[in-house]
């Protein structure tokens, strides 16, 4: 199924109208002519029957630190994932000694979506025994408690070190949602340190924000790498950093100098007007979003925010963006997952664009597929768990260059 839509939106009409007298922010209506499809190629790639054949998360990292462009055939894409599932499927069956650990990863060689250039990794117990890469041990971090993992980049201003937002979590029932969000950790990776990094640093950050009553939430939803050696198109040379916080998915925003990324004090968060460095006093940029999302650069300027509408609800929303700060536009629904929500119990989540899998004139995006039953629906469906890809084309590239 292939979705396309044309969406006028007047400058008049953003959230901020007061932003007039930004000369950066052109006052005349634009125009944004789509086309939506399933990417199948990209589903293909993770539709796998042995070792790795399911997680969500998925966030990529070029690994060069080039962003904002399609990867080349030399390059490294890290992706990270948070739960995933190690075994085999046989017949459509899964066969017993299938695990999950908390988070794994997978190094893509080049840009193709290709099985034999994807490895996937994740650690080992004593016993030879599939674990996760990433196990809190910071001074904060609980006995009891694993990582998902949230964004990152390589901060080539801090010797090519990778970073990776981490959140801790600790599991309060058996229920099918009996967990939660305790704290916010920065993983650190030495340059050419690879998996399962056992090089890796960990530091707790200011960067979750406690339930005060309408919900918690934490910074590392998305990182926006705004520096020219990244590639990126408006380059200010800082590192923007979403955070997602309350029952109502507000999106926060934070900056920080890529020199800097390791002083919690320098960083900055935008108050509605300016930024400020009270953490507290950050005002939201959006609403109804998914507890991890992506912010991209369109090729005129402007920035998508790429999420799943009302955290799990069937629809992939896109907004639209003057600043990667906002003001953010209303909601554009760009593609219904109803087609992947095949079971009773099955949902999606966590949609997200991914620019260092694209082509000029498109955005790949990721969705999750997931269940409340999940162990049962896992046994009758295998592949069940692992992201699906669709395509957002851009038709109108005279307007959008």
């Amino acid at each position: 199924m292939k979705r396309s839509g044309l969406f006028l939106c007047c400058y008049f009409c953003l959230v901020f109208t007061g932003l007039a007298q930004d000369k950066r922010l052109p006052i005349q209506p634009e125009t944004l002519d789509y086309t939506v499809e399933p990417a199948a190629d990209w589903n293909a790639l993770f539709n796998r029957y042995t070792g790795w054949f399911g997680g969500d998360g998925i966030f990529t990292i070029p690994l060069d630190g080039v962003e904002h462009s399609a990867a080349k055939t030399t390059s490294k894409v890290l992706f990270i994932f948070s739960d995933s599932m190690i075994g085999t499927i046989k017949h459509g069956k899964l066969q017993p000694g299938a695990v999950m650990v908390h988070n794994s990863v997978g190094i893509l060689k080049g840009n193709k979506p290709m099985s034999t250039a994807m490895t996937y990794y994740w650690d080992k117990t004593k016993d030879g025994k599939p674990e996760s890469i990433f196990i809190p041990k910071t001074i904060q971090a609980g006995p009891k408690d694993y990582f998902w993992l949230g964004d990152g980049f390589v901060n080539q201003a801090l010797n090519n070190s990778l970073y990776i937002f981490g959140y801790r979590i600790t599991n309060v029932s058996e229920a099918a949602f009996g967990f939660k969000e305790v704290g916010n950790v920065l993983i650190k990776i030495p340059a050419g340190d690879k998996p399962p990094y056992i090089r890796q640093q960990q530091k707790d950050t200011p960067f979750y924000i406690g339930d005060k009553g309408e919900g918690m939430g934490s910074f590392g939803a998305a990182v926006y790498v705004n520096t020219k050696t990244s590639g990126a198109p408006n380059p200010d040379g800082y590192i923007y950093v979403y955070g997602v916080v309350s029952k109502w998915k507000n999106v926060l925003v934070a900056r920080v100098l890529p020199a800097d990324f390791d002083s919690y004090d320098k960083w900055t968060y935008w108050d509605g007007k300016i930024w400020v460095h009270n953490i507290n006093k950050a005002d939201k940029i959006a609403d109804w979003v998914s507890n991890e999302l992506s912010v991209s650069a369109l090729p005129d300027g402007r920035y998508a925010m790429i999420f799943q509408v009302g955290t799990m609800t069937k629809d992939i929303g896109l907004r639209i963006g003057k600043t990667p700060y906002g003001p953010f536009g209303p909601t554009i629904k760009i593609w219904d997952c109803s087609a992947d929500i095949t079971g009773k119990n099955y949902f999606v989540y966590n949609a997200k664009g991914h620019p260092i899998l694209s082509q000029p004139g498109e955005l790949i995006i990721s969705y999750n597929l997931n269940s409340t039953d999940f162990l049962k629906d896992l046994q009758a469906d295998p592949n069940m768990y692992r992201p699906r890809f669709i395509r957002l084309k851009f038709n109108n590239t005279k307007l959008l260059r």
